[in-house]
């Protein structure tokens, strides 16, 4: 595949087959993200890769903590406090086109919570891949992480795989640097779902669309 039908194809999956993704496979996704470049050649991100038991006991420990009220609390601030256009209407188209892939109607609150606690379960998938930054690095850092997501996510493709990358499996930093054994020095910033595309799910038709180039382009000569 080449990089821009890479880039066109690589969506966000929800729904995986019930078939299990090699640690060879993996291993070859991540020697090929692992030449996304960075500030300095600092190379800040740290993977960590879950699956059965552990991936299992991460997913009961977040939603235990839902079930309880407990608070979230993100490692970093990803979504704002105050939504703005263009960005709140953005988000509002998203979140329509996606309840209704999955058939669930505006009113529906309950079909909406069960659908966003999937996002917990990993969407079903085998493989749980969280990426850490030090926090002794500063926030530009965050720059590099998103180049190597992004690579990480194409290779991913380039693997026969599908990817979610999810804002939400970081919500809860403290369970998962416990169950995992991470240092608190270490800043948690995203969690990627990863396995084989069920391609018959109606919710994994749901595509995104993308505004054109002139709307986010100044040419300046």
């Amino acid at each position: 595949m080449d990089t821009a039908s890479a880039i066109r194809e690589r969506k966000s999956v929800r729904k995986y087959l019930d078939r299990p993704v090699s640690k060879e496979v993996l291993y070859k996704v991540l020697d090929i993200a692992r030449w996304a470049p960075s500030g300095a050649n600092c190379q800040p991100w740290r993977v960590e890769v879950v699956s059965g038991e552990t991936k299992d006991k991460i997913t009961k420990a977040i939603l235990e903590a839902k079930a309880k009220g407990h608070t979230e609390d993100p490692d970093i601030d990803y979504y704002p406090e105050v939504w703005r256009n263009p960005y709140k209407e953005r988000r509002f188209k998203c979140g329509l086109a996606l309840y209704s892939a999955l058939g669930i109607e505006r009113g529906d609150s309950e079909g909406r919570r069960r659908a966003w606690f999937r996002n917990y379960e990993f969407f079903g998938a085998p493989v749980g891949v969280f990426v850490f930054m030090p926090k002794s690095l500063g926030t530009g850092f965050l720059v590099d992480i998103g180049i190597f997501i992004q690579s990480f996510t194409l290779a991913c493709l380039d693997q026969g795989l599908g990817t979610c990358i999810q804002a939400s499996l970081a919500e809860y930093p403290s369970i998962v640097k416990s169950i995992l054994s991470i240092p608190d020095d270490f800043r948690l910033v995203c969690g990627i779902s990863v396995g084989y595309e069920d391609t018959s799910a109606p919710v994994n038709q749901f595509r995104t669309t993308r505004i054109e180039v002139d709307e986010f382009t100044n040419w300046h000569e």
